[in-house]
């Protein structure tokens, strides 16, 4: 078939991943190829990979000739518009021969004997064939974005790179299972794959052998549960397995409950998935190498860890566990990360329970909550943060709630009991050091206090030491006179390690021993005229 510009369409067929000729970040796969009511010619129908990449969904003058992905993916364009891609190989060429952008420079470089990364400098009138020559030391390249929709000549490939080892081709034309176990036999000495923003392939009778990666990156792929469970056989030593943003929302074990095999397999990568369950993710728990589990921008709301049987303890050796941007808010799924028998490493950031404008609780309340935790939201918990942390943690439990309903308490606060022998804290008393028992009444909280409002200039930096009987309302009046700031009205923060921003100090009535201060503490003060 031909268009009557005399372009030809007969390189495409639908089902085709295809890239917009001259942009190869732009790309879509082949919907349509046909006639277009009211428009002479061929024409090609494109559902884009950007959401809004497109014109419409599908439907031209009220007839629908496709069905895009979103009422805008989806576009009509003639075949010269379009690219089928370039093999890997020219793709290598293109990127690697000839002038060096800085991109490429980065990217040549060979290991000393003392395993630094020593860039490939080329000089002279010979420099495209010397540095062809450097191609059989390269141990890492990138070919991303540049339309590859081919892995044709192998012999070729394995004679040019024989030493590679890392390899990305994120964002290229690439949806053939066979083309990547092809190009992996190619390259002998690859451990290392790459293939983000490539649309595999579904449906498939035989998958690949891929049996010397480690480490398979297969973000925004498009790939189910059910592609993982066929691949699994085909990457036995995948040590590092990336699944980002493929709208996975199930994971569909292929023979009984959970997960089985990945014996290798230390981190898996679910971020940016639809997974709202903590029952999808028990299935995994049977993994016994898993070490890191990345769930950040999910959609779980609540964490609970399962009854062990004779068989596997669960989670037996997670030690790193993500649960950023989630929907998390309440403090019993917090407490249950104690029950994790390796887990040290936690991520609760932009969860509502750890936000204490959406009524979540504060960094030092969480530290407090986690016994076992040794980083948490990437920031590592001193010894000195903790005890601090617990410390603050008691004194607000006893400013809050009634002493004598000491079985309430347990069942909100089941660490409070422990924390309060642990720190020789008694009802009214705190043990410090040899100095005998002080009372938390008389206890003094050392205080920074620093004022950063535009309104106030420039004004140095206080310390003071202040009873823990003090309210908000009262420390805001200390400031004002502190600073002389008549006429100001002021905004009181709390400035926490580890936390990214300030936290309001809004009631008025609370005391500082009510919002669990510890001994020393920092306060922002900003205001406005």
């Amino acid at each position: 078939m031909a268009d009557q510009s005399g372009e030809t369409v007969a390189a495409f067929r639908i089902g085709q991943r295809v890239h917009a000729a001259g942009d190869p970040r732009r790309t879509g796969t082949i919907r349509y190829i046909g006639p277009i009511s009211g428009h002479d010619g061929e024409w090609i129908g494109v559902d884009w990979d950007a959401d809004s990449g497109g014109k419409h969904d599908g439907t031209v003058n009220g007839t629908r000739h496709f069905s895009a992905r979103t009422s805008s993916s989806g576009s009509f364009v003639r075949a010269k518009a379009l690219s089928a891609g370039i093999s890997f190989l020219d793709a290598v060429y293109r990127r690697y021969r000839g002038e060096s952008t800085k991109e490429e420079e980065d990217e040549m470089y060979v290991f000393s004997t003392s395993q630094r990364r020593v860039s490939v400098e080329l000089v002279g009138k010979n420099k495209v064939e010397e540095k062809l020559k450097k191609f059989e030391e390269l141990l890492s390249m990138s070919v991303s974005f540049m339309g590859v929709s081919s892995v044709e000549p192998l012999g070729q490939i394995s004679t040019l790179l024989p030493k590679l080892k890392e390899l990305d081709l994120s964002g290229n034309l690439l949806s053939n299972w066979q083309d990547i176990a092809s190009l992996c036999e190619a390259l002998l000495s690859l451990q290392m794959l790459d293939l983000t923003s490539n649309l595999m392939e579904h449906e498939v009778t035989e998958y690949p052998s891929l049996k010397n990666i480690h480490l398979l990156v297969l973000n925004n792929c498009g790939v189910t549960w059910d592609v993982v469970e066929k691949l699994k056989d085909s990457v036995p030593l995948v040590a590092e397995l990336h699944l980002m943003a493929n709208e996975l929302k199930m994971i569909e074990p292929t023979a009984g409950p959970f997960v089985q095999e990945f014996n290798s397999l230390r981190l898996l990568n679910l971020e940016a998935n639809n997974i709202d369950s903590w029952d999808e993710i028990l299935k995994l728990s049977h993994l016994r190498s898993l070490e890191e589990l990345h769930l950040n921008k999910n959609k779980l709301k609540t964490i609970y860890y399962p009854s062990s049987d004779a068989s596997c303890v669960p989670f037996e050796n997670l030690q790193c566990l993500l649960l950023g941007r989630n929907d998390i808010n309440d403090v019993a799924s917090v407490d249950s990360l104690n029950s994790f028998p390796s887990l040290v490493d936690v991520r609760l950031s932009e969860n509502p329970v750890a936000d204490p404008a959406k009524g979540g609780v504060p960094r030092f309340v969480l530290i407090a909550r986690l016994s076992k935790v040794k980083i948490l939201n990437g920031s590592e918990i001193s010894p000195r943060e903790r005890r601090e942390s617990e410390i603050r943690y008691i004194r607000l439990i006893m400013a809050k709630m009634q002493l004598n309903n000491l079985e309430e308490i347990k069942r909100a606060h089941p660490r409070f009991v422990e924390l309060k022998a642990l720190h020789g804290i008694e009802d009214e008393k705190l043990q410090a050091g040899g100095s005998g028992p002080q009372t938390l009444a008389s206890t003094l909280i050392n205080l920074t206090l620093k004022c950063v409002g535009p309104s106030m200039g420039e004004k140095q930096s206080l310390t003071k030491k202040l009873p823990p009987s003090v309210t908000v309302a009262k420390l805001k009046a200390l400031c004002e006179s502190f600073f002389k700031l008549k006429g100001i009205k002021l905004r009181l923060f709390l400035e926490e390690k580890g936390s990214p921003l300030p936290l309001p100090l809004d009631d008025d009535m609370a005391t500082l021993m009510e919002l669990g201060l510890g001994t020393e503490a920092t306060i922002i003060i900003d205001g406005e005229n």
